[in-house]
């Protein structure tokens, strides 16, 4: 026996009662044939209840094929209808296949409510918080955080081409293991104190699905993996009265240790320092190697009829143990051609023996042709650089074991790994198991972002304008498109037949050249009423090559910018070193597809410079393995590589609108990276959602930086960041980021021309579209990396006033010997500043960091965001917010604002005083002053500048007993100094 516990929270934005303005909700919660309901809250369309409700099952193994529907009503009891007790509010349906089994593993998700019908008025979402655990485990609804392993779903999926065998499931042994195992840990752990960090919920998806358990091992898995320590964190959801909107929330968040970096040392050969002497340990040695069983069905001959009609639709069937992989059938030919490669992870073995059949595809049971098997204990190992294996013919066996007649099969079988060139074209045994139509879509690929370039328009004038009506003289002007790209000019200053505008536009253009460039001149008549006089279409590939050639093209923000190389390959400088980078594997993801029975269907991108790569998908799994290697030429040191995770939505043949769920991403600066040496770390993948800040799980990335030019590398820090065109003929900041927005739609509609297409949100997701938009929590986090940067002269000037007040006396004797050291030998003073810096950053050294830079959520502000100033970040532009709420986000605006608008004019005032000092604006202030310069002059002139500065230091570094409190005399006189402030209206 076991209880599975539904915790309902909360629900938000419910549909109100017709005519009544409210809603008096209730929830029913319905599983396996048991109802439980939670109370009414009368007239309250964002209900709060804080409830649980327990059902008891049977089997633990029955969980996964059941489902939870918890369904929201609304209750007419005491109203007007007579005819209903309650009417549908919305309904979510949960499998079971994602409930975790211990309380600690559950956290509160929120999740859309859904329709009952095609006609059904719906809003809103429901908080909810589901795990199982078994009843002698915890009699009660709460039970103590375990690091047990938990099972997945198993699925049955109907009949395709490669058919996966469901490692998750258990039987009732395992079952038992796992919650035994969990007491002996409970015991032995009772006096450990354990912190426990909450973080706020998160939309979207259920709550994560326990992790799936380590693949079974076969007799033929050479390598074994290390595991990182688990760090124990609780996701407890405590509901809290939401504080009341404030203009600026200045508070600094503590980092959960969640969303820090976490070392690894995984098994890889560059840490092994190549030891097993394997010939791919140079080349792909970021990333365990990964065994796989190859077997390339390349075609076959004089196959036997096997119809009464004398014809054959053959196809082969590959077998090894469960696992099946089928190629697709070719109709009426007995000599087939396929040049099909199959991949079957060697991990997961179940059998000695691989099992090709050819069979004839007939509408009932298809008819047996022939087959021939390889012992696996036979079959060869390929390494590159080795060059391919070469096939063979088999000639086929019956279902006896002896020679057909009939009938041969061209094969190839070896025993590759993922460095195999075949690896990234083959059906893959443990990620493919899907149909042939959709497996492009889940296959590894490198794409290569268009050359893009700037094509700058000069209009200039035009000649002998001649309108339809000849009474009038035109209003003209100038409408220039380049695909999407429009750009208008101003209307002439003076009408007439003979405009001038002397305007010059910018757009984007793209190899290869194969747009035009339209130039059409318009008579504005009326309110949004043109008439064309004239259009020139002007080939792009006409246009010659100048200047514009030596600008950058930018379309990602020059913070995290990968490539800054100028457009002309003429102008590019030699590579200065190699970016190897091994996408090993994920940890803990949100399961993205629970509403359909399944878990995440993950893939990674990664992009630097005009390359991007997407890894194979891994499907139904919240623990994905890739280890692919890829490398990059490095041009400049100070650039970014950005590395994004993704949810694939298009392997069970859904919609081309589909949009694969973005699952986090991870930036890292090359010029933080020591040369040569292997980063290998658990990335925290963070997503900001309207509702809070969301963990979806770790990325294990290995990461190497090889400089191939020192000196040139090093040169490279004092060069101009951009090209030269940027600084002799800069481009405004303002038409940068329009033209940064239009390059970077470009790249995205040719990169979702490919195959497997690169879709448009991936695309803007990884270049940052919305980085410039306004954000609160943005001005935040701006604000406080402000502050950070004055602590250090902060810091500096409290040395001071310790060092003028005499806190340590020994240090400021110190302080007076140095002094008059230097006024002595002024000669020293500028190499005891350089030897000053040189010994802090030698004492720095110590300090420096240790692992990359990631995704910072204390700096960004994140972790304690106000939901409405998140509402108010992934607003639309403009606004589709009701009015009310326009007013108060505008409110709160103009009240940031007016701090800042007096914090502007104090510095204005400070700035305009210290102009007062000579513009005679204070004739009193200015005569004192320009006396006090002149008797100032004349005893600098006359009086030796050692004792000068001997009695200026002297002066400040007096002892507190010969100081006063109130302000010193240059002080009063600065602050009477006139501003123009009361010159405002």
């Amino acid at each position: 026996m076991a209880r599975v516990v539904v915790e309902v929270v909360d629900a938000s934005d419910l549909t109100p009662n017709h005519g009544q303005g409210s809603a008096s909700p209730f929830v029913e919660v319905d599983l396996d044939d048991q109802k439980q309901r939670t109370q009414t809250k009368p007239k309250d369309v964002n209900p709060y209840w804080n409830e649980k409700l327990a059902f008891n099952i049977n089997d633990l193994r029955d969980l996964p094929n059941k489902t939870i529907d918890v369904t929201v009503f609304n209750d007419l009891k005491g109203s007007h209808d007579r005819g209903h007790h309650k009417n549908f509010l919305g309904r979510v349906r949960i499998s079971g296949a994602s409930v975790p089994f211990s309380e600690s593993e559950a956290n509160v998700q929120r999740y859309p409510l859904d329709k009952r019908g095609l006609f059904s008025r719906v809003n809103g979402d429901i908080a909810l918080k589901i795990y199982a655990h078994p009843l002698h485990d915890a009699p009660h609804f709460t039970t103590p955080p375990t690091n047990a392993t938990t099972t997945a779903s198993s699925l049955e999926t109907e009949e395709t081409p490669l058919q996966e065998i469901n490692t998750n499931k258990f039987d009732d042994h395992d079952v038992k293991l796992m919650f035994d195992h969990e007491k002996i840990k409970k015991k032995k752990k009772e006096k450990e104190v354990r912190t426990f960090h909450s973080i706020g919920t998160a939309a979207g998806g259920p709550g994560p699905a326990p992790a799936a358990p380590p693949p079974v091992s076969s007799t033929f898995g050479f390598e074994t993996h290390q595991k990182p320590p688990v760090v124990e964190t609780r996701m407890d959801f405590a509901k809290a009265a939401a504080p009341t909107p404030s203009v600026m929330q200045m508070q600094m968040p503590k980092t959960n240790p969640e969303f820090l970096l976490v070392e690894t040392s995984p098994p890889v050969a560059a840490r092994l320092r190549y030891r097993g002497g394997d010939k791919t340990a140079s080349t792909y040695d970021l990333v365990e190697l990964m065994h796989y069983l190859y077997v390339d069905v390349v075609k076959a001959r004089n196959l036997p009829v096997m119809d009464v009609s004398g014809s054959l639709d053959p196809y082969v069937e590959v077998k090894l143990g469960n696992y099946k992989g089928i190629t697709k059938h070719l109709e009426k030919n007995q000599n087939p051609v396929w040049h099909q490669i199959f991949a079957f992870s060697k991990e997961r073995l179940q059998s000695n023996l691989v099992e090709v059949t050819v069979k004839d595809k007939d509408i009932g049971k298809d008819d047996f042709v022939g087959r021939i098997t390889f012992d696996l204990f036979e079959v060869p190992h390929r390494v590159p650089p080795d060059s391919p294996l070469a096939p063979q013919w088999y000639r086929l066996e019956d279902r006896k074991g002896d020679k057909i007649t009939k009938g041969e099969i061209m094969l190839a079988v070896w025993i590759g790994t993922q460095a195999d060139e075949s690896f990234a074209a083959a059906w893959h045994s443990d990620a493919h198991n899907i149909s042939q139509k959709n497996l492009a879509n889940t296959r590894s690929k490198v794409y290569f972002s268009p050359k893009l370039y700037y094509l700058r328009v000069f209009v200039f004038e035009a000649q002998d304008l001649v309108p339809s009506d000849k009474g009038r003289v035109p209003d003209a002007c100038v409408r220039i498109q380049l695909g999407n790209q429009p750009r208008v000019t101003r209307p002439s200053p003076v009408r007439t037949v003979n405009p001038v505008w002397n305007e010059e536009h910018m757009l984007v253009a793209s190899e290869p050249f194969e747009d035009l460039i339209i130039v059409t001149v318009e008579d504005r008549i009326g309110p949004g009423k043109d008439e064309i006089l004239g259009r020139e279409f002007i080939p792009v590939r006409n246009v010659p090559h100048r200047h514009e050639t030596g600008y950058h093209v930018l379309d990602e923000s020059t913070h995290f910018s990968s490539d800054l190389q100028p457009s002309a390959r003429s102008l590019r400088k030699d590579s200065i070193g190699i970016l190897e980078l091994g996408i090993l594997s994920a940890k803990k993801l949100m399961p993205m597809k629970s509403k359909d029975g399944k878990l995440t269907d993950a893939y990674c991108v990664a992009k630097y410079g005009n390359k991007w790569i997407r890894t194979r998908t891994i499907l139904d799994t919240l623990d994905p393995r890739w280890n692919e290697q890829y490398t990059w030429d490095v041009y400049d040191p100070c650039t970014v590589i950005t590395i994004g995770v993704f949810d694939n939505c298009h392997v069970n043949g859904s919609k081309d609108d589909a949009i694969d769920q973005r699952i986090g991403k991870v930036r890292i600066r090359l010029s933080t990276l020591e040369t040569d040496r292997i980063y290998t770390h658990f990335y925290p993948l963070l997503v900001l959602t309207p509702s809070g800040l969301k963990k979806n799980g770790e990325l294990h990335l290995a990461l190497r930086f090889r400089c191939t030019a020192w000196v040139n590398m090093m040169t490279k820090y004092g060069r101009p960041l951009l090209p030269k065109m940027h600084y002799v003929q800069p481009i405004p900041v303002i038409l940068i980021d329009r033209l940064r927005h239009q390059a970077m739609q470009i790249v995205a509609a040719r990169l979702g021309r490919a195959e497997p297409p690169l879709r448009r949100e991936v695309v803007e997701y990884m270049l940052d579209v919305d980085y410039h938009m306004w954000s609160l929590r943005k001005s935040k986090a701006n604000f406080y990396r402000i502050m950070e940067l004055l602590t250090g002269l902060t810091a500096i000037c409290r040395w001071f006033n310790d060092i003028c007040t005499w806190r340590n006396p020994a240090t400021t004797i110190l302080v007076h010997v140095l002094f008059l050291i230097l006024v002595c030998y002024p000669e020293l003073i500028l190499p005891t500043i350089f030897l000053y810096l040189f010994v802090i950053g030698m004492w720095n050294y110590r300090l420096r960091p240790r692992h990359p830079p990631h995704m910072d959520a204390k700096l960004s502000q994140a972790i304690n965001a106000h939901p409405d100033e998140l509402d108010e970040e992934f607003d639309s532009f403009p606004t589709k917010r009701p009015s009310d709420i326009v007013r108060m986000r505008y409110d709160r605006l103009r009240s940031v604002g007016g701090r800042v608008q007096t914090v502007v004019g104090d510095l204005a005032s400070q700035g305009e005083r210290a102009q007062a000092i000579l513009n005679w604006r204070d004739p009193r202030a200015t005569s004192i002053f320009i006396i006090f310069a002149l008797i100032w002059a004349v005893f600098i002139y006359v009086t030796p500048f050692q004792v000068v500065a001997v009695l200026i230091g002297l002066y400040m570094l007096r002892h507190p007993r010969f100081r006063s409190k109130m302000p010193s005399v240059p002080v009063n006189f600065f602050k009477r100094l006139p501003a123009k402030s009361d010159m405002l209206i």
